[in-house]
C-alpha cells in the first residue's frame, strides 16, 4: 500500500494510466470519492470549508464526496497542456463543476520549468492534491486548517526549480498572479497582486516544506457587511463619534493586505506515519488574524492504516470594537439603540463568515488499502467549537456543541 499512495502522490496531476500509450498521446486521468456522511445533531451542520450546506442527523453524499477528471498532452519534447475539472459541492447548495487547472509547461532544462494559465496555489502541504481523497490518509483535510485559505488557485505564472543534494530533493516554487473564490451566500473574495513562494526538502521517508503567500484581499458584495459599515458611518457623521468612521475604514475588507505563512513535516517510515502543519494567517480588515495547526499520527497494519488526528484553530487577533457603550446626555433616543446594534453587529464580523470562528477536533479513523487503486476509509469526528459555535453551519440559537460527525469513503483513482 506504502508504494502505491506514494505513486498515487507523484503522478497526481501529471496523470496515472493513459488511454494512449504513444508518449505523445493525450492522457486522460481521474480520481474521485464516494462518500457519506452524517452528524448526531440537527441544530447545526458540518460540512467542509466554503460548502453552503452540510451534513446533519441525515446521511447526505454532499460533504466528501467528489469526482476530477484531468487531460495532459505534450506537445513536445519540452511543452506541454494540461486542464483539470472537479465535479462537488462548495459555495453552492447543489454539485457543480469548476476548472481547476488548465495550464502551459515549458521545461527550459532538466532543474527548471514555467508554467502559465490556472495553477493549483501551492499553499499547504498537500494543495497539489487535497482534492484526491485516494492520496491522502485522512477521509478530509482538517477543516481547522484548510478552512483558512479559500483560494484554491492561481491565475499567472509560476517557476519551478529542483536540484538533488545528496540524497536530498529541494523544489522552490515562486509564483504571481490573481485569485478569486465563489463564497457561500452568493459573496465573491478576491485576491489581487498574489505572490507565493513555496520550499520543499526531501531526505528519503522525511518531507519538509515552508511556505508565504501575499496577496491584496477584496469582498465588496456583502449586503450585510456594507450595511454595517454605512450605518456605522452614519452615526458617527450624525452622532459626531469620529472613531466609528474609522472603525468602518479598519473592518472594509478591499484591497486590504493578508498573508499566510505555514509549514509543514511528513513522515513515511516503515509503516509510521506522521504528517503535520502550523499556519499563520493575518489579514487587515474584519476578518481575524488566527493561528491553525494539525498533527496525524498513524501505524500501518497489513493493508489496514489505522490514524489519530488532532486539529485547532485560534483567533489571535480582531478589529476591536470602539462602538461606544452609550450616548452623551442630551443626544436623541435613537441614539443608544443605533449604538447598540450597530456594536452587535460589530461582534457578530468575528464569528461569521468562511474560516472566522474557533475550533478543536479529534478524529480517529483507518485507511483500508482492499484493491489497486482503491481505498475504503472510515472517519468519526469529535468537534468542539470553542467561544460559539466554530465552523459550523447555520447554528441554531443557542447551539454550542460539540458534535460527533461520522463518515465513510470510497476513494479512487483511474
Amino acid at each position: 500500500m506504502k508504494k502505491r499512495v506514494i505513486a498515487s502522490l507523484l503522478a497526481l496531476p501529471l496523470a496515472v494510466p493513459a488511454v494512449h500509450a504513444q508518449d505523445n498521446a493525450v492522457r486522460i486521468s481521474g480520481f474521485g470519492s464516494g462518500a457519506l456522511t452524517w452528524t448526531n445533531t440537527d441544530r447545526a451542520e458540518f460540512g467542509r470549508p466554503n460548502q453552503a450546506s452540510g451534513a446533519d442527523k441525515h446521511v447526505t453524499t454532499g460533504v466528501d464526496s467528489n469526482l476530477g477528471l484531468q487531460a495532459d498532452a505534450p506537445l513536445n519534447s519540452w511543452l506541454s497542456a494540461t486542464a483539470q475539472g472537479l465535479v462537488r459541492k462548495d459555495a453552492e447548495d447543489d454539485f457543480g463543476a469548476e476548472l481547476t487547472l488548465a495550464f502551459a509547461k515549458a521545461k527550459l532544462s532538466d532543474e527548471f520549468s514555467v508554467r502559465v494559465g490556472r495553477m493549483g496555489l501551492p499553499i499547504f502541504m498537500i494543495s497539489d492534491y487535497r482534492n484526491v481523497g485516494y492520496a491522502n490518509t485522512f477521509l478530509r483535510p482538517p477543516t481547522e486548517m484548510y478552512s483558512q485559505v479559500v483560494f484554491n488557485h492561481l491565475d499567472g505564472v509560476d517557476g519551478t526549480w529542483q536540484h538533488a543534494y545528496g540524497d536530498t530533493n529541494l523544489t522552490a516554487q515562486l509564483g504571481v498572479g490573481r485569485s478569486k473564490a465563489d463564497l457561500a451566500g452568493g459573496l465573491t473574495m478576491k485576491g489581487d497582486n498574489v505572490t507565493v513562494l513555496n520550499l520543499v526538502a526531501e531526505h528519503g521517508p522525511l518531507t519538509m516544506r515552508i511556505g508565504r503567500a501575499d496577496t491584496k484581499i477584496s469582498i465588496d458584495n456583502s449586503t450585510t457587511v456594507n450595511g454595517l459599515l454605512n450605518g456605522l458611518r452614519a452615526a458617527g457623521s450624525g452622532y459626531r463619534f469620529a472613531q466609528l468612521n474609522q472603525l468602518a475604514d479598519d473592518l472594509q475588507l478591499h484591497r486590504k493586505k493578508a498573508s499566510f505563512t505555514s509549514a509543514g513535516i511528513g513522515l513515511d517510515w516503515n509503516d509510521i506515519i506522521v504528517q503535520s502543519e502550523y499556519a499563520k494567517r493575518k489579514i487587515d480588515g474584519y476578518a481575524n488574524d488566527t493561528t491553525s495547526w494539525y498533527a496525524m499520527a498513524g501505524y500501518r497494519v497489513g493493508k489496514f492504516l489505522p490514524y489519530y488526528l488532532h486539529s485547532s484553530l485560534k483567533i489571535d487577533s480582531a478589529v476591536a470594537n470602539t462602538v461606544p457603550g452609550a450616548c452623551p446626555a442630551g443626544y436623541p433616543a435613537a441614539c443608544a439603540p443605533t449604538l447598540a446594534a450597530l456594536s452587535n453587529g460589530v461582534n457578530r464580523l468575528k464569528v461569521s463568515g468562511v474560516g472566522q470562528g474557533e475550533q478543536e477536533t479529534d478524529s480517529i479513523g483507518v485507511r483500508w488499502d482492499f484493491y489497486r487503486s482503491v481505498a475504503l476509509k472510515a472517519q468519526v469526528d469529535r468537534v468542539r467549537p470553542q467561544n460559539g459555535t466554530g465552523l459550523l453551519i447555520a447554528p441554531q440559537p443557542g447551539f454550542r456543541g460539540p458534535v460527533t460527525v461520522g463518515a465513510v469513503s470510497l476513494d479512487f483513482v483511474f
